[in-house]
């Protein structure tokens, strides 16, 4: 089912308003700040997400014991910033699942989605519902993680405090109900499914780490040694990557940078946000035109997740792309 984005957005966002050259004060970050969400007064910690996020900090320290270095490991990790940060999150979480900037078949959507399970960022439903509510009341008291209340909680602390807005049912009824309709979606919600498979996927690194150095070595502490190296580089570096990638894009496009369009909220297009997330960084042509599947409107907004798509389309496995409305108009 195809859910309505203009429905979930306040009217002042559309349409945007397109701008030949950015203001230089709008370059600058804005200093109007805003309250925390209503939903998290009094705020109440939320532990599970708390120890998470800092244990799996502390698991991607141990990248620094030169027992625990590999450049295989390196490179998985390197890799896995595409394969699960780009694919999972930016393509299938973002661009398909959210804004449904194209549609694939269901096997590669799950697929996909599944690889953003590996990212450790939520279920699909719950990642969905969150970012529409940020694009309905972006910027104001309302948005789970503006950085207008301060540059920590956009950027993660709100993972860490309860908001009763979005943990509620009518939150995911209004704002995930053609997610949770989709079978495997909704069984992921069921019984930390979802973190299962993260659990999994992080097993099959070490086996697979365990298994190439036994066989090269011969020695089982050879196999505990590569197994240990491509589980700390390859899963929890990688997932910390990622995390702090996706967490920039919530907080410094969202106070630094510069804008192509009026949206009337702070969104930003941040050239280093862009550079490092592979395109995620044009936020404020994002917000100004949500459902494109394409978020470099210029020519030299390299956008490395668009690519993929028209990579997917060339080959049949991508359809119903949406294009940038500055596009189709000749911008």
């Amino acid at each position: 089912m195809a859910i309505d984005q203009e429905s979930i957005l306040p009217a002042r966002t559309r349409p945007a308003r397109p701008r030949q050259q950015p203001a230089i004060d709008e370059v600058a970050a804005s200093t109007a700040w805003i309250q925390r969400p209503r939903g998290t007064t009094p705020a109440k910690l939320l532990w599970p997400y708390a120890i998470g996020v800092g244990g799996t900090h502390l698991l991607a320290l141990l990248a620094f014991v030169p027992w625990l270095f590999s450049w295989t490991g390196v490179a998985l990790a390197f890799l896995g910033l595409y394969v699960f940060g780009t694919l999972g999150i930016n393509l299938c979480y973002h661009r398909l699942l959210t804004h449904q900037g194209f549609k694939c078949p269901r096997w590669l959507e799950h697929g996909l989605a599944t690889l953003g399970v590996c990212c450790l960022q939520d279920t699909p439903a719950r990642w969905v519902a969150i970012h529409r509510l940020h694009h309905r009341d972006s910027d104001q008291q309302a948005d789970p993680h503006s950085p207008l209340v301060d540059l920590a909680w956009g950027h993660f602390t709100w993972l860490w405090v309860e908001n009763r807005e979005t943990n509620s049912v009518a939150t995911y009824d209004q704002f995930a109900r053609d997610i949770l309709r989709d079978p495997y979606y909704f069984r992921l919600e069921r019984r930390l499914n979802w973190l299962w498979i993260y659990v999994a996927h992080a097993a099959l690194f070490y086996l697979a780490g365990f298994v190439i150095g036994l066989a090269t070595t011969g020695q089982i502490m050879g196999g505990v040694q590569f197994g240990s190296s491509l589980l700390v580089w390859g899963v929890f570096v990688r997932t910390v990557a990622v995390w702090h990638i996706t967490w920039s894009v919530n907080s410094l496009t969202h106070r630094w940078g510069y804008r192509n369009y009026e949206t009337g909220e702070n969104s930003r297009n941040n050239w280093f946000v862009a550079l490092v997330s592979n395109g995620e960084g044009w936020h404020n042509n994002h917000h100004a035109d949500q459902r494109a599947a394409a978020h470099g409107h210029r020519w030299w907004e390299v956008d490395i997740t668009w690519l993929t798509v028209r990579l997917l389309a060339a080959v049949g496995l991508a359809t119903d792309v949406v294009r940038p409305r500055s596009w189709n108009a000749g911008k």
